[in-house]
Parts: structure tokens; sequence; C-alpha cells
């Protein structure tokens, strides 16, 4: 099981009764960020000592110049600062300039700005500014690779934190060890070096265990790109009985087979913000191991899940693709429910899904592809088995507390990713977004300018494809 979206076994959630929507999904008790314009404005809370705003119009450029200067005098920190053309007066510029200083400070600094500008509001509430600038709400989402650094040190369950019926509850060296997990994880930052982690041979053993019972259903049960990657991950990673391979290993690889990378995180996310790492081809992985008294069981995603369910396929440029199109997909959605949104689409395919190969069923779900029981059912006649298509199945109940009353089948991963396309249009938002490899960000399409920049990027693409088909024409006679 995943970080982000579910837990694998029965045995925690059915002791609470809980289902997925309440267990699963639910919000931390935060005021939403909002984006204004295709720009993140990260605003202070109001509660926030030392941080207040104010918002003033400009007729020319020498405002701001004064303006700034006064700031600078006044030793006043700019924390945040926005423009945008007024709409109460004609010709003029409005800013909105978030500052950390005194209440002295800042009502010295009102003063003499009234001598220069026209001064429309200070103490400016939350998302006032958002909310006059664009009148759609839409909550913050990472724009920009390095910002998924807000979305993974977000763990909102397990990390260090052990439920009193969890198999290590009682085990103070385990604890321990799930405290040093979580210090790696949440030190993390973008672009630095994962921590190499010398696992003990208790945890070792556990994850031999795993390995070798799942590694027997492997060839009869999972799909042939699945199992393509075995002997390139035993290669380059490691991955063998007696060895847990390293994330670092683990990331390098599969950047250079299908251009995601993969960094550690604490426990339990969100799915809003472990399928906003799936966007940028990200995908936060955990490192800690299950407890070694139960090693075929474990109440929450842990590294045997993560390294055998979903790395193997993860290395698939077209499997690749398909998490990283429901990635997009889910990109600034607020739901607390995985019903009728990408998130259930994401539950039924990359974590129980189904395909057909050589007259076969086979299993492509991370979710099926670490649970020895479910793997079993899901390919026995037990099963109930449907056509995927994102429209019903995103209705469907995602159930944590036994095995899945339904599995969807695609004919092939392009299908799949056909399909999410498609479903993604339906959804209601105020623009489209597109990834753009180059810089590692995701660029909103909301305007004719930003899609010009798109069809520039097709153009170059295509008039390559023509290049290579007219050589082919004229040396090969095709």
């Amino acid at each position: 099981m995943q970080p982000a979206m579910m837990l694998f076994s029965s045995k925690y959630w059915s002791k609470r009764g809980m289902s997925l929507d309440s267990a699963m999904f639910q919000q931390q008790n935060q005021p939403q960020q909002k984006h204004t314009g295709g720009q993140m404005s990260r605003r202070p809370s109001d509660s926030d000592s030392g941080r207040t705003a104010v918002v003033f119009s400009l007729k020319n450029e020498v405002g701001i110049v004064i303006v700034t200067c006064l700031l600078q005098e006044r030793r006043v920190n700019l924390n945040h600062i926005e423009s945008r053309v007024s709409k109460r007066v004609l010709n003029e510029v409005e800013i909105f300039a978030d500052c950390s200083c005194s209440k002295k400070e800042f009502n010295e600094l009102l003063q003499q700005l009234k001598d220069h500008v026209n001064i429309i509001s200070y103490n400016t509430p939350i998302n006032a500014w958002s909310s006059e600038a664009d009148g759609e709400d839409v909550p913050w989402f990472p724009m920009k690779i390095a910002e998924l650094d807000q979305c993974s040190h977000r763990v909102l369950m397990y990390g260090s934190e052990l439920d009193a019926d969890h198999p290590g509850f009682k085990d103070n060296v385990y604890r321990q060890r799930r405290k040093y997990f979580v210090e790696v994880a949440m030190n993390y930052k973008f672009g630095q070096p994962i921590p190499r982690i010398e696992y003990t041979a208790e945890e070792t053993r556990t994850w031999g265990v795993v390995f070798r019972e799942l590694t027997k259903l492997y060839p009869t049960h999972a799909c042939k790109e699945y199992l393509k990657n075995w002997p390139l991950l035993n290669k380059h990673c490691g991955y063998r009985e007696d060895n847990v391979p390293q994330l670092e290993d683990v990331s390098t690889f599969l950047r250079e087979r299908s251009g995601f990378t993969v960094r550690p995180v604490a426990g339990y996310l969100s799915p809003r913000d472990f399928l906003a790492g799936l966007a940028f081809r990200v995908f936060n992985c955990t490192q800690y191991i299950r407890h070694s008294t139960d090693p075929l069981y474990t109440p929450e995603p842990d590294t045997c899940h993560e390294l055998l369910g979903h790395v193997p396929l993860l290395a698939d440029p077209k499997f690749a693709q398909f998490s990283q199109e429901i990635g997009l997909a889910s990109l600034e959605l607020q739901t607390r429910t995985c019903r009728n949104s990408p998130l259930c689409c994401y539950f039924f395919t990359i974590e129980f899904g189904l395909c057909k190969q050589d007259g076969q069923l086979r299993a492509y779900g991370a979710g099926l592809l670490s649970s020895i029981g479910e793997l079993r059912h899901a390919l026995s006649e037990k099963a109930c088995v449907k056509t995927f298509d994102p429209k019903t199945t995103c209705s469907q109940e995602c159930i944590i507390t036994s095995f899945q009353d339904v599995y969807f089948v695609s004919e092939s991963f392009e299908e799949a990713k056909e399909k999410m396309r498609e479903f993604a249009k339906s959804i209601k938002r105020p623009f489209s977004v597109y990834y753009n490899p180059y810089t590692q960000s995701v660029d909103l399409l909301k305007d004719t300018r930003s899609i010009e920049n798109v069809v520039q990027d097709l153009r170059s693409d295509l008039t390559t494809v023509c290049d290579a088909l007219g050589k082919m024409n004229t040396y090969m006679g095709i």
C-alpha cells in the first residue's frame, strides 16, 4: 500500500468500523491556500505575529521605487508581493505586499505610504486579494517540483506514532527505529541525495519472508511489464531475498527507465499530496519495514509494499505515463472522498488494477502485487471483474476492510490512459494543466498565450517526426 491512498490489511480499519471516506480521506483542519492568476500566493494567517499585508494602487513605475525605498528605510521585511491591473481606477496598478514587522513599524510605514500611494486596504484578511483577483475557488497545489517538499512532509498518520494494536506498539526498539526513519524523511529536501539506510538483520529477514512468498506467485499472476523489469532491478538495485534495496539506487534506476524518481516519506499522506507527486513523476516511498512478528501483514504502507508492489511497473514508460496522467488530473481537486474523482480511478487501477494478456487476467495493481491473499483472490473465479471505465469506476466503493467487491480490467495501459484523458476533460476546473519536463513544473493553460507556448513545443516535436519520416522514405524506400 502506498502512503497516500490506502492501507493494506483489514485488521486496523475493521476494528474501528471505518469506511474508506472516513478513514482514508480526512483532511487536516487548515485553511487552504489558493492560486491567483497562475502564481502561487502563500500568505500568512491572521494570527501570525509580526506579519500583515497592505494593498495600494500606483499610477506609474516611480511609485513602486518610492515604496521599495520606504520599506528599506523602515527595515520592513517583504515576504511576498503581487501586482495586477486595477479594477477600480483606469490606468492604475494595484499592489499586494505581505510584510513582517512590528505593529508600530507597520503603522509608521502606513503614514509615510499615504503621501505617495493610494492605500486601498491594510491588515488584509486571508484570501481577500485572491478572491477579488480570481473568482474561482482553487486550492493551492504544487506547480514546481521543489514544492513537493510541502506535500511530502504533511504526514497525516503513522510515522513514529503507532496505535495500541499495531504489531510494534510494545516494542521500544522498533518504535525508536521508526522515529529514525521519520527523521530521515522529514529532513529530506528536493535535490538532496536520499540517505542510505543500514537495515538491521531482523529487518532484512522480514523483507526476505515477504520477498520469497510473493515472488512465488508473480510468474502466474503478474503482468508481463512487471515481470520483465525483475532481472534489471536485481542487477541495478539489488532486488534479492537477502538485501533490502536502497531508495537512491531505485530512484536512479527509475529515472533512466521512465523519468520517475523516488523520495522518502515518513508515513501516510493525503490522497491529494501523494497524487501531486505522481504529476511530477515523483513516487513518495516509505523506508521502514513492517514488524517482524507478522511479516505478511502491515497496518500501513511500508517499503515492502512500495518496492515490490509499485516500483517494477513504474520502470515501464507506458505505465509511468499512465500514473502521471492520473496525478495531473488530480491537481487542485479539493475532495474529502475518493468517490467520483480521479482518486477512485487510481485506487482501482494503480492499486488494484487487472489487465488482459494472452487471454489471461494478470495483475498490475500494487495493492494486489504486495498482498498474497488478495492477489490469489483477484485472479480466481470468485472475483467479480468489470471493464475499466472511469465514469463508472469512479462511483465504485473502495473497500479497505476486506477484499474488493469489484476489480476493473483494461486491455492495456495505453487504453486505460486514453480513457483517463477523456475522463479528465469532464473535471470542472477553470484551467487545464500541462507538465513541462524541461523545467519540471506544471503550467496552467488558461489563456491563449499559455496555450501558444505548448503549441510551439508540439510543432517542434512534429517537425522532428516529419524529418525522420522523410529520411526513412528517402534512404530506406519506405
